[in-house]
């Protein structure tokens, strides 16, 4: 029992506390990755990070101050076969990044001020874009940004939820006020046919609760 509570400590330590390898190979590329670089590598160097509180994995230090930096926003839409390929590349590339759907007159007005006419999926990498999707392209965005070009995602990890590309409008005062008033109709109708469902069928006219 003793020695399966240690494996367990051991193993639990292991994962909030890991490595990466940053290292440049013949060609002057960036990389990192969790295991060690090969002897051909230059600059190669360690760095550790530590995993966040519960439910939640920070990325590696150097891949979290390129995000920082340069961070990647990616606009797609629903039934979008170069949306759905977009995002493929950059999961499987290991790029943290925020997804923002198009679907409402709103959001399609928010697309265009970040430098779309229209067209889907766009990519923005810091002040970079890239509208339509091109597998070569992209990956040379990203690169020329500083991402690695392989995984670099430590395990856990998972980029935020999709979000509209124009935040929700707050309702309008008028809007507010017919909201809260049908609310107040839709309660008194129910309240009128509860008292009528638990009235006595033979009830006299003037009988009362």
């Amino acid at each position: 029992m003793k020695r399966a509570a240690l494996l367990l400590l051991l193993l639990t330590a292991s994962a909030a506390h890991a490595q990466m390898y940053k290292w440049k190979d013949d060609k002057g590329v960036t990389h990192f990755t969790d295991t060690p670089p090969p002897a051909s590598a230059k600059k190669a160097e360690v760095k550790s990070y530590s995993g966040g509180g519960t439910g939640s994995v920070e990325l590696p230090s150097e891949l979290a101050e390129i995000a920082r930096a340069r961070p990647v926003v990616l606009y797609t839409t629903a039934s979008c076969a170069p949306c759905d390929q977009a995002r493929q590349l950059l999961l499987t590339r290991g790029i943290p990044y925020r997804e923002k759907t198009v679907a409402s007159q709103e959001d399609h007005e928010a697309l265009r001020k970040a430098g779309s006419n229209g067209e889907l999926p766009m990519m923005l990498v810091g002040r970079a874009r890239q509208v339509g999707f091109e597998p070569g392209t992209w990956d040379s965005a990203l690169t020329d940004a500083g991402y690695p070009t392989v995984k670099a995602l430590p395990a856990g990890y998972s980029n935020p939820p999709p979000s509209p590309a124009a935040p929700p409008r707050p309702p309008s005062a008028s809007e507010a006020a017919r909201a809260k008033a049908e609310a107040a109709n839709a309660a008194a109708e129910a309240e009128r046919e509860r008292r009528e469902r638990e009235t006595p069928q033979n009830a006299p006219s003037n009988f009362r609760f």
